[in-house]
């Protein structure tokens, strides 16, 4: 059954006694979840409530993180690990980090960080972990229907229906085949792969930009071709999607230049960071028609609010962020943070990929 609402947990151990060190078994251990309202078949909240409770953990559940009085601010001084999501997150900023005495653990229940300041979590001697792998299959089958959905230029038709229009000539000047059109990525990790293996049946000339080349025997299975350099690749594309981490060389890189370099009515899926895309650049070529549709559900801030500009730009197909919150992708990752909790709390690594920041150190990718 789904949860109805916007749920803060909280679990926090009956004693008071603090752990000696990193997961050290046998301590009681004050934990703060703060999440959205998901987790339709994910009871109690990732579903961890009556393991937690049977380990002698209270679950507190609260929809307050916001403000100097809120439930988040109350427990920060004591919690020794917090667990966000990253699709109404709560900001773990400098500030927070550094009131938060206790804190050894950050955990995502999902994929993304950048609701975390890493350089401060660095600093603090934090580990930073997520659920890697996740949400792939979810994503990169929305990113093939944000495609589709932008090249067949669906959403126009949708709204005649809506509104009680009939006007094929209004929706067909715009819609293509995707057959033969030219398909880049910009970044192919995970979910960038799989994107690539889903359009393989649609016979796209399939390009790829990544700081790492793929296997040739890889390569040859996808049908995928290496473009080195970005620009290059971006001037070849009728479709852009953006598959890469937001870092500090990535944040801004979408800007007025670099969208001037693709080719006028290109399309872009973004389900990646919002703020990778300089949202006035994004507006401006929606308008101008140098962007002929843009469709994500990633935003800079989130929640977006009302007056985002992206709400009300021309041939947009964008939602909230969605595309990692199917039933089947907070399985994995309800799953992935328990598995994470077990080994916190029996001092075990967690797998290799899933730490952002350990030991004081960022993970090569968010450098």
């Amino acid at each position: 059954m789904a949860m109805k609402r916007a749920a803060t947990s909280a679990i926090r151990a009956f004693s008071s006694s603090s752990p000696s060190s990193f997961g050290s078994s046998g301590s009681s251990t004050r934990l703060l979840h703060v999440m959205s309202s998901l987790h339709g078949d994910v009871p109690g909240a990732l579903g961890i409530r009556d393991w937690l409770e049977s380990q002698g953990h209270q679950y507190i559940v609260t929809d307050d993180k916001e403000g100097l009085d809120s439930e988040l601010e109350k427990h920060i001084p004591d919690l020794h690990v917090l667990i966000t999501t990253p699709f109404h997150p709560a900001y773990v900023t400098e500030e927070r980090i550094k009131r938060a005495k206790n804190l050894q653990l950050l955990l995502t229940a999902g994929i993304g960080s950048d609701h975390i300041d890493l350089n401060a979590a660095a600093a603090a001697g934090l580990t930073v972990a997520e659920v890697t792998g996740s949400n792939v299959v979810s994503v990169a089958e929305d990113e093939l229907m944000r495609i589709l959905m932008l090249v067949r230029n669906f959403l126009p038709g949708y709204h005649q229906v809506i509104n009680g229009e009939w006007n094929v000539a209004a929706i067909a000047y715009r819609a293509y085949d995707l057959e033969g059109k030219t398909v880049g990525t910009v970044g192919a990790g995970r979910i960038g792969r799989l994107l690539l293996q889903r359009l393989k049946p649609f016979n796209c000339n399939l390009l790829y930009h990544d700081r790492i080349k793929m296997e040739p025997e890889l390569e040859k299975q996808i049908g995928a071709k290496f473009e080195e350099d970005l620009d290059s690749m971006l001037s070849k594309c009728d479709i852009v999607v953006i598959n890469t981490p937001l870092t500090e060389k990535t944040r801004g890189m979408f800007d007025k230049e670099k969208i001037a370099k693709m080719k006028k009515g290109v399309l872009i899926v973004n389900n990646a960071r919002g703020a990778i895309m300089d949202t006035q650049a994004v507006v401006d070529a929606c308008s101008s028609g140098q962007i002929g549709g843009y469709s994500g559900d990633v935003w800079n801030p989130q929640p977006a609010p009302k007056d985002h500009p992206w709400r009300y730009m021309p041939n947009h197909a964008m939602t909230p962020h969605v595309s990692g919150t199917t039933i089947d992708g907070q399985l994995r990752y309800a799953a992935g943070v328990k598995d994470m909790l077990d080994r916190y709390f029996k001092g075990e690594d967690f797998p290799a990929q899933n730490y952002i920041v350990k030991e004081g150190k960022l993970a090569s990718q968010y450098l």
